[in-house]
């Protein structure tokens, strides 16, 4: 058979035995990692049932969702999506980035939260909208680039830089950079972040369809800070390693989807404890040294993903 296709369980428990190989393993595509108007076209696999063959290869093929109901099969980092749809490139109130990566493709309920969402955030901040990067591939699934998650159609990274008062060129979504929100020292953010940054991501928490939305440790520092009274929202806002330039916002399981496994739920509290302590602790920021080259982790094959994903990606 020859194929054409073309072109975060737990939080502070187990995160410091997990952390530095999620840096190898699972870190984003940077917000600002350049694009390109001319997208490499990927050979066809000719033994996609090798049981050795890294599922992102056959998923990283699919250039179209398959033809099936939408669901979201398996975990945020061990699934597939079916019945995918794909986020319009231009709205009224977004901006879809880095178009040759063809990850703008979603599950039904995370496009209506993304339209509804970007349709706030001029109410709540002086931004006219948002810039929208990676959400998932037309078929989900493992990616050859960058995520972890992303795998189910739930996830969809945020630019932290406002959607400007004009229609990007193909080139500038290619090429433009996000904006840094860290300081040099990791210690705290920097005079980029403003008011309207803490709107926007607090208008995403306090959504109820958002189960979770990742930042950096010193954006959450800083949130703690300044939250004010209401601070119901602040516990969806979890600190992890990178996310200086945009935030991660993932959705919950759409109702009545069985074979969709959500997250643990967060943690009790608003997360400005000691656990937040940690994030800015000697052993993260200045993290020994390997002794000898780092051993990857061994790509996901299909044969570790729900059964269902085989159809989903092989299905023409």
């Amino acid at each position: 058979m020859r194929v054409k296709f073309m072109h975060f369980r737990s939080d502070y428990s187990k995160i410091l035995a997990v952390g530095l190989m999620a840096l190898v393993a699972g870190t984003p595509l940077s917000a600002q990692e350049k694009g390109t108007l001319h997208p490499q076209v990927l050979p066809p696999i000719e033994n996609p049932d090798d049981p050795g063959l890294p599922a992102k290869e056959i998923f990283g093929r699919a250039a179209q969702p398959v033809s099936m109901q939408a669901r979201s099969i398996g975990f945020y980092s061990r699934g597939c999506l079916a019945g995918a749809q794909a986020l319009p490139v231009n709205g009224e109130t977004w901006q879809v980035m880095r178009l040759s990566r063809n990850r703008n493709w979603a599950h039904p309920a995370l496009i209506s939260f993304l339209e509804k969402f970007a349709a706030r955030v001029p109410q709540v901040s002086n931004w006219p909208g948002i810039l929208v990067g990676d959400i998932s591939q037309p078929r989900g699934g493992p990616m050859r680039t960058g995520h972890a998650s992303h795998q189910i159609g739930l996830d969809a990274d945020i630019w932290l830089t406002p959607m400007p008062k004009r229609t990007l060129s193909n080139a500038e979504r290619e090429d433009m950079s996000a904006v840094n929100m860290v300081s040099d020292d990791r210690l705290s953010v920097n005079g980029h972040w403003d008011a309207d940054h803490m709107a926007v991501v607090k208008a995403a928490a306090q959504d109820s369809a958002v189960e979770r939305i990742f930042v950096n440790p010193a954006i959450k520092k800083a949130m703690c800070a300044t939250a004010g009274g209401d601070r119901s929202w602040l516990h969806k806002v979890r600190p992890y390693y990178g996310h200086d330039y945009h935030f991660h916002v993932r959705i919950t399981c759409p109702a009545g989807e069985d074979a969709c496994t959500d997250q643990d739920p967060v943690p009790a509290g608003d997360g400005c404890d000691a656990s937040l302590d940690y994030w800015f602790s000697d052993a993260v920021l200045h993290p020994p040294k390997p002794k000898g080259p780092s051993k990857p982790k061994p790509p996901l094959t299909l044969a570790q993903l729900p059964e269902e994903c085989r159809k989903v990606v092989l299905e023409k």
